[in-house]
């Protein structure tokens, strides 16, 4: 079996897998609030406290985090965690654990989804392959680079690409970064816009710079409320002026972004969303304004006018992904792969 592991910001998301005919199969899976625990390690002790059987079982691990590893080693980035996968090996018992970028794992996912799994959202030329890239708007902004083999496969390439510098595109994005500058009491990256941090950013630049109303049942909801759900959910049903707006921003400059990567890499492959937003604005993405910004790049809108844009439906890619991950680094290790042995085992 694999252990996998999705470590968040604020949660941390653990699965075991097996392997049936060459591909990941789920055995169980739970969430855990990730400030209730002092340590990673108290987490997946926890997850196998009434399982000592599947524990032994266990021929390697994976962790996708947020933030860049180095030999083996992280800070973490919205946690205070250090993690080291050679601690981690002696304190948990596993004679395999890896540490990867969370988009990472994510880029390793993509090829374990389900065809339902992945929406469409801007389809150009299905059939086109190369390099693809990888924009995942969650908590924070996490982007990677898909490096295409020229054969058979992708390499998800981690970067810190969500904290580049943010650029306005229009008076008002202008009015905005003006804005933040304040709040923020200096530099802004794209993450301040372009992310679940974002959202709440954007929302109150529009309240308190722009002036734009925010009736008191919109006030008691976010005052009692998540205030991302409570702006997407106000947004895509059309009750709020201020939540459509604010999304409606949100939306470009994520579009904007994704269209910069695609220009960089070239991602003839196409680009993906991930994380947790998308999914719940496709309405917002569907309407325009995401694939306007995307394609918005002067000479070379014909280039993006041609790259395949994919949203990520599923939210154990990243699992799957570090599954897959752990396996095929256990196997060059070791010289024996659990997936090939499922396979065999079937013919």
């Amino acid at each position: 079996m694999i252990l996998a592991g999705d470590v968040g910001g604020t949660k941390v998301h653990l699965a075991l897998y097996e392997f049936a005919n060459g591909r990941l199969k789920p055995v169980r899976d739970h969430k855990y609030p990730a400030h209730d625990f002092a340590t990673l390690d108290e987490i997946v002790n926890d997850f196998f406290k009434d399982d000592d059987a599947s524990r032994k079982q266990v021929v390697a691990a994976c962790f996708g985090c947020p933030g860049p590893v180095k030999n083996g080693r992280l800070k973490l980035t919205n946690l205070p965690w250090t993690l080291d996968s050679r601690d981690l090996q002696a304190s948990l018992k596993i004679e395999h654990i890896f540490l990867i970028n969370d988009l990472e794992a994510n880029g390793y996912g993509i090829p374990e989804l389900a065809p339902e799994s992945i929406f469409t959202l801007h389809q150009a030329d299905p059939t086109s392959v190369g390099h693809r890239g990888l924009v995942s708007a969650g908590t924070g902004l996490g982007e990677a680079l898909l490096i295409w083999d020229g054969d058979k496969r992708h390499t998800p390439i981690p970067s810190e690409g969500g904290h580049v510098d943010f650029a306005p595109r229009d008076d008002q994005e202008i009015a905005l970064l003006q804005y933040l500058r304040r709040t923020l009491n200096g530099r802004v990256s794209t993450e301040r816009v372009v992310s679940g941090i974002g959202i709440k950013n954007v929302y109150a630049f529009l309240k308190d710079d722009q002036k734009i109303e925010e009736p008191a049942w919109l006030r008691e909801r976010m005052e009692h409320e998540d205030p991302n759900a409570v702006i997407g959910q106000s947004a895509e049903d059309g009750s709020s002026e201020l939540c459509a707006e604010t999304l409606r921003i949100f939306a470009g400059s994520y579009g904007a972004e994704a269209g910069n990567v695609a220009l960089k890499i070239l991602a003839a492959g196409g680009i993906y969303l991930g994380g947790g937003i998308a999914p719940k604005i496709l309405k917002t993405l569907q309407n325009g304004v995401f694939m306007k910004a995307f394609v918005d790049k002067g000479r070379m809108e014909g280039i993006l006018q041609g790259i395949p844009v994919r949203i990520i439906l599923d939210d154990t890619c990243a699992l799957l992904g570090a599954a897959g991950y752990a396996e095929i680094r256990a196997g060059e290790i070791s010289g024996h792969s659990e997936r090939a042995a499922s396979v065999l085992a079937t013919s």
